[in-house]
């Protein structure tokens, strides 16, 4: 009996023990597993940081960056995009799309010949060394601006627009906004530096997307070296500010700046495998490195994402019958792909499209817009792209349409 009931009373205090036991190993078990979940979460950081570290030290130089995509308008890379710095001569960018908007308008006619003040022959900085009274065509000016980025050539538009320089920035601005624009103010139109004057990655970049809208830029960005004043003893040699348009493939374009403010800037545009991208770099230290920086941003584009092209660009997708045209049976096409940009190796998403026709007015041209075509992912329009006619058409002669109209009425057509 008393061996009983000192077992019994062993057990009791050795109870105790077990219970503090296997407390501890339950904590060391929380503790271990507490471990295990900050460890994961750990390395889910370091992977996060890692991959912003990637894109952040994409590029070598300059205060900030952006690439885009030009249909889209999708940012593809972006560094310190808001920021606002001097621009430079980036700033012709909106003073050639309002240079072009008036050729396009009838305003301007690249056979004009325009006069030049004693005010734009007195800029300083890039020029074309024009005299005052001396006379130039539009397209040898614009020669000047597109490829030599004279200064003095901006100011001679910018009156010949506006009346002033000044009336001429007002529109400059006024046109920023229309754009949606809010990080630009321009006090001048050639990017010389001056208070308050200012603009962003984001903002030269969208201005480029609207210049490149007008695809006669080109025939004049991609010139590499031409001549001003030929056969005269004051031939003047251009040289094309843009070293891209003959080292990079593709490239075309667009508009280099320095200035001791700004740094060296460049907005440049290169058009392969039926993807147009823009990229924009403020504030680099040297222009080679802006260069090789701008080079290895358009890479990482072009190495990284593919246009999904749903209908080509000039593709019939409609015929339309018009009755007073000369040729009735009208073709229309998109002025450009209708296309969404997509990762490299990602599945192609399911699109579908739908077309909305303008009232058509006789005479039409090739280029002119009769339309939209709106791309779509379900219900979400993803893209929209003008559309056109394949051929010009001309209005058919009113005897053309009396015998029409007779032959319809004799076969019963009406």
């Amino acid at each position: 009996m008393k061996k009983i009931c000192f077992f019994i009373i062993c057990i009791m205090l050795f109870i105790p023990f077990i219970k503090v036991s296997a407390q501890i190993d339950s904590n060391i078990s929380d503790k271990a597993n507490e471990t295990t979940t900050n460890t994961k979460t750990t390395k889910e950081d370091v992977t996060k940081k890692e991959s912003k570290g990637t894109d952040d030290n994409l590029l070598s130089d300059g205060k900030s960056a952006i690439l885009i995509e030009a249909t889209t308008g999708k940012i593809i890379y972006e560094k310190n995009v808001h920021e606002r710095y001097a621009p430079a001569s980036m700033t012709k960018i909106m003073s050639m799309i309002l240079i072009m908007e008036e050729i396009e308008k009838g305003n301007l006619k690249w056979n004009e010949t325009l006069t030049t003040s004693s005010n734009a022959s007195s800029m300083g900085g890039s020029q074309i060394f024009l005299q005052a009274n001396e006379k130039m065509s539009v397209k040898d000016l614009f020669k000047g601006v597109a490829i030599g980025s004279a200064n003095d050539a901006t100011v001679v538009f910018a009156e010949r627009i506006a009346g002033t320089e000044d009336k001429f920035v007002e529109k400059m601005n006024q046109k920023a906004k229309e754009l949606g624009l809010k990080d630009t103010n321009f006090k001048n139109a050639t990017g010389l530096d001056e208070a308050n004057h200012y603009s962003s990655a984001y903002d030269m970049a969208f201005m480029a997307r609207e210049l490149v809208k007008h695809e006669k830029i080109f025939e004049f960005t991609t010139i590499y070296e031409d001549y001003l004043r030929q056969n005269t003893d004051n031939k003047f040699w251009l040289v094309n500010t843009n070293k891209l348009i003959k080292t990079y493939e593709g490239a075309d374009g667009l508009k280099t700046g320095y200035t001791k403010e700004a740094g060296y800037c460049l907005t440049a545009t290169a058009n392969k495998n039926r993807m147009r991208l823009i990229g924009t770099i403020m504030g680099a230290s040297d222009s080679k490195t802006r260069n090789s920086n701008m080079m290895t941003l358009l890479d990482y584009g072009y190495n990284s994402y593919e246009m999904q092209v749903e209908v080509k660009k000039g593709d019939v997708i409609s015929n339309k019958k018009i009755t007073k045209a000369k040729n009735q049976n009208v073709k229309i096409v998109p002025k450009k792909d209708a296309s969404v940009l997509i990762k490299r190796g990602e599945e192609k998403e399911a699109l579908n499209y739908e077309i909305k026709l303008d009232k058509i007015k006789l005479p039409l041209k090739k280029g002119q817009r009769v339309g939209i075509l709106k791309l779509k992912d379900g219900n979400k329009v993803v893209s929209k792209v003008e559309l056109t006619v394949k051929n010009d058409i001309k209005k058919a002669s009113i005897i053309e349409i009396y015998r029409r109209s007779l032959k319809s009425i004799i076969t019963g057509n009406i």
